[in-house]
């Protein structure tokens, strides 16, 4: 997301649709993972009750607003209040049981829309499962929400959107392949009165009512602080480093950058680091592969490289094995905990990566769905944040999650704890008794 990268994002781009005529059937599908491109962990504070007494503020209906504190509540029609926070979410999915009331209130089915089964394997592996998962627990039957993925077609993406629609959505959780289709999605959505929350993408030109993701911008800033304190710690006095980027259509790349280029330049400015070059960015490992080889030849005093993602480092990483290149010599970061990024880092090769609990941002937009489905505003404990669109230069109310940052010390109580990772697949041959070091048990 990347969890890179169309990965990842917090402020950016979009894609997803999904179909079926009115005895709507919860299609959800499974595909053939790869590591994204972008990119989940986080944690905030929590605070959710049922019954007035327990909640600070009365509910209120349509749409949005971005986020400070007060009220955190809504009410259904029932005269129930129903009030959840950002923070109460976690990996038993526990918080969700509290949005029931809303299941009866609302109208309607809510239709997922993934973007592909490409770029990363989080969508077949962990959204399309969390988000089957956050609505049942929240109280929808399988009848009443389909889960789908447009397998990398924009043409596809917008015929399930519109499918969806005609079988009787009210609302779409969808991240788009890109703007322009997101942009077309969101049109016909509010053409046709259905909410829509964009995903882990923000659709840059778009009329969605809410954004879910996390936060982009301080991804890369750890990235960038995971970059600097590597070098330190594998003792490169003077990082000569080569800057590389997502691709430069995803505004998540653009985010990550700015993330990261925060933290690196007063390095540069002070003359402490070396930018030796700023290719222009992909998201494609093969194309990052020539893009890092084109420079390694041309600058042979590169001694870093900052990478935005698992996926772009890993190929890197071998090359630089080929050429000689030591352990813990030659900082080269990452995101999306891979599992070939995780064993590059307990190799040594990798100073470490950006987790993101995708379990936490399946079930952030599960919930803005229930409150929108039931048309009421959901509380500002919920929508922590605010996101620009750039293009049409407004705020997005948003929930915007936290990422962490993944080294070999952290990486038993975060990726394992969180089955994010199969041990089995991580702990294999060389990797075994790396694995033990670092506190994992097999």
């Amino acid at each position: 997301m990347s969890q890179g990268h169309r990965g990842n994002r917090v402020c950016l781009d979009a894609d997803p649709p999904t179909r079926r005529p009115v005895p709507f059937r919860r299609e959800v599908v499974y595909m053939i993972p790869i590591t994204r491109k972008g990119a989940v962990v986080a944690s905030a504070s929590l605070a959710l009750c049922l019954g007035a007494a327990a909640c600070s503020s009365s509910s209120s209906s349509s749409t949005p607003s971005g986020g400070s504190s007060s009220s955190a509540s809504s009410s259904s029609s029932s005269g129930t209040t129903v009030s959840i926070s950002v923070a109460a979410f976690d990996r038993t999915f526990a918080a969700m049981a509290a949005l029931k009331p809303l299941a009866s209130a609302g109208k309607g089915n809510v239709a997922v829309i993934l973007p592909d089964t490409v770029t990363s394997a989080r969508y077949v592996q962990f959204d399309a499962p969390y988000l089957t998962q956050a609505l049942t627990a929240a109280g929808l039957s399988s009848s009443q929400f389909t889960v789908q993925n447009a397998q990398g077609s924009d043409q596809t993406e917008l015929s399930d959107a519109q499918t969806a629609i005609t079988k009787g959505a009210t609302v779409l959780i969808m991240d788009p392949l890109d703007s322009g289709v997101g942009a077309q999605i969101e049109t016909y959505a509010k053409s046709h009165g259905v909410a829509v929350v964009d995903y882990d993408r923000l659709t840059l030109g778009g009329s969605r009512q809410y954004y879910v993701s996390f936060n982009n911008v301080l991804v890369g800033t750890k990235i960038g602080q995971g970059f600097a304190a590597c070098a330190a710690a594998w003792n490169v006095t003077k990082p000569n480093v080569l800057v590389m980027k997502g691709d430069p259509t995803d505004n998540n790349a653009t985010l990550f950058a700015q993330g990261y280029l925060g933290v690196l330049n007063p390095f540069f400015s002070s003359g402490k680091y070396l930018k030796v070059g700023e290719p222009a960015g992909t998201w494609t490992p093969s194309v990052a592969l020539s893009e890092f080889q084109q420079n390694f030849t041309a600058h042979k005093n590169i001694n870093s490289v900052l990478t935005p993602n698992d996926a772009n480092a890993a190929p890197i990483i071998h090359y630089l094995q080929t050429q000689g290149v030591k352990a813990k010599t030659f900082p080269v970061t990452g995101q999306d905990a891979t599992t070939i990024g995780l064993q590059n880092i307990l190799a040594g090769y990798q100073c470490g990566t950006v987790y993101k609990p995708i379990y936490l941002e399946a079930q952030a937009a599960a919930a803005l769905a229930m409150f929108l489905r039931a048309g009421k505003t959901p509380p500002t404990a919920l929508v922590n944040g605010s996101a620009n669109d750039s293009k049409s230069n407004t705020p997005v109310p948003s929930v915007l999650l936290t990422p962490k940052w993944v080294t070999t010390a952290n990486m038993a109580s975060t990726v394992v704890a969180d089955k994010f990772v199969v041990v089995g697949q991580l702990c294999v041959g060389q990797y075994a008794q790396l694995c033990k070091t670092a506190g994992i048990s097999l």
